[in-house]
């Protein structure tokens, strides 16, 4: 797991390890998604915005602000959900890797 903001890639990568860890903790939630047997409201939310923060991975560099937006979504969607929160967990921590989102004056 990633310990600093300041962390460098992996020798031989030119790939950001905080993307890295994005990625990972996406794809974790989204396979913990798909195999939850039960349906919630709010399921095709929570399934669109982890669809948008693997294709923000993907990019390479995804936009502060949208993934905090994703993040509140994706929460909101499946946050009472116990059986993924610690997914839900990883995620936040993955996005959270990126720092805050510049203050607007």
């Amino acid at each position: 797991m990633l310990r600093s903001l300041g962390q460098r890639p992996v020798t031989g990568s030119d790939e950001d390890p905080r993307v890295a860890e994005l990625r990972t903790a996406v794809s974790r939630l989204r396979r913990e998604l798909a195999t939850h047997p039960a349906e919630f409201p709010d399921r095709g939310i929570a399934e669109d915005e982890l669809a948008a923060l693997a294709a923000m991975a993907l990019s390479g560099m995804p936009e502060i602000p949208r993934l905090r937006r994703s993040l509140l979504l994706i929460a909101g969607a499946i946050g009472s959900v116990s059986a993924l929160s610690t997914g839900l967990a990883g995620v936040r921590s993955a996005v959270e890797l990126f720092g805050e989102p510049p203050r607007r004056p």
